[in-house]
């Protein structure tokens, strides 16, 4: 068999592109390395959505969440009924290894078997792969580049690198826990980003001292039961028993530039792609969601990229060249 259009990730932007293309009657298939929205699964239990949950439906699929910001578990139990109520076709703990051929016949190689596909959709997300530190030490069994909840830190030393929510919501969490948290930020102040009813709450506990802050800071050595940090006085040597590297993800460049996505040279690693209709450099090879930002992981979101999916298949129909099936 030959798919229409294959889809590489199951987050909702995944799931967004496989509903338009039932909608437009063309076969596909969506295969996911992991489990269904891996993404959101992977962010830290007590996680609350920025957004509300109206500005993350899809699939015209209503979400209802108790609070005015939806929460992880909320998440992800919508998006297993976005997926059911579709009758969603994807393959689940997948994981894509190499893509050859051209539009009208792609052959997609992964874990378990292989499939041909006239065009390919990816929207593979940035959370995989955390920007390390490049550090001495940094790959301890102490440091963690994704942190889950804050129970196993609690009487602990725990360093926080990152002044972003991520960072921020660690930093918190740890410390309301009973951890002696520090807050190591590269930058002068807190991230703009940061969830303006967290704000207040992280400078008042960095105010009063509760947790401790080092800015325009940076790790410099990580060892078993000490860390470095070069502050603007000097390296400051503190004991420690946890890492906690909040300093954010990016997406599969090396993925991509095996398909021969071309991406930029600068800082910020943008990928080559049409702004209107999302194909890249690579005829028939499309991206959708939050890996179109390159390094600007901050960029897109699902509230502002769920549409991404609508453009794509809005261009695919009007191509009177591509040779799609319908059912």
């Amino acid at each position: 068999m030959i798919y229409d259009v294959i889809i590489v990730g199951a987050g909702p932007i995944g799931l967004t592109c496989g509903i338009e293309a039932q909608r437009c009657g063309m076969s596909y298939l969506i295969i996911e390395k992991g489990c269904l929205v891996n993404s959101i699964y992977n962010y830290p239990v007590n996680m609350t959505f920025f957004s509300t949950s109206e500005k993350l439906e899809i699939g015209d699929v209503p979400f209802i969440s108790h609070g005015q910001k939806p929460t992880r578990s909320e998440a992800l139990e919508y998006y297993r009924r976005v997926a059911a109520h579709h009758h969603l076709k994807i393959n689940l703990y997948e994981a894509v290894k190499s893509v050859t051929g051209e539009e009208g016949s792609f052959e997609i190689v992964t874990s378990k078997s292989v499939y041909k596909s006239r065009l390919l959709i990816l929207s593979t997300g940035f959370y995989d792969l955390p920007n390390m530190m490049r550090i001495k030490g940094e790959d301890l069994p102490k440091v963690k580049h994704y942190y889950d909840e804050p129970h196993p830190y609690a009487g602990m030393k725990v360093i926080v690198a990152g002044g972003g929510n991520s960072g921020v919501d660690a930093a918190l969490e740890t410390y309301r826990k009973g951890a002696e948290v520090t807050l190591v930020i590269k930058k002068p102040e807190l991230d703009k980003g940061v969830k303006y009813w967290v704000r207040p709450d992280i400078e008042n506990r960095i105010k009063e001292g509760s947790v401790k802050s080092y800015f325009n800071s940076e790790l410099v050595e990580i060892r078993e039961d000490e860390a470095d940090i070069l502050t603007p006085e000097g390296v400051v040597t503190i004991k420690n028993d946890f890492v906690l590297a909040m300093t954010g993800y990016k997406p599969d460049f090396a993925f991509l530039e095996s398909l021969g996505v071309s991406i930029s040279d600068d800082d910020s690693r943008l990928p080559d792609y049409d702004v209107c209709n999302y194909e890249t450099n690579v005829k028939g090879v499309f991206l959708a969601g939050v890996v179109c930002g390159g390094m600007n992981t901050g960029k897109w979101f699902i509230e502002n990229s769920r549409f991404h999916a609508r453009d794509i298949f809005t261009y695919i129909k009007s191509r009177k060249s591509l040779k799609i099936r319908k059912k």
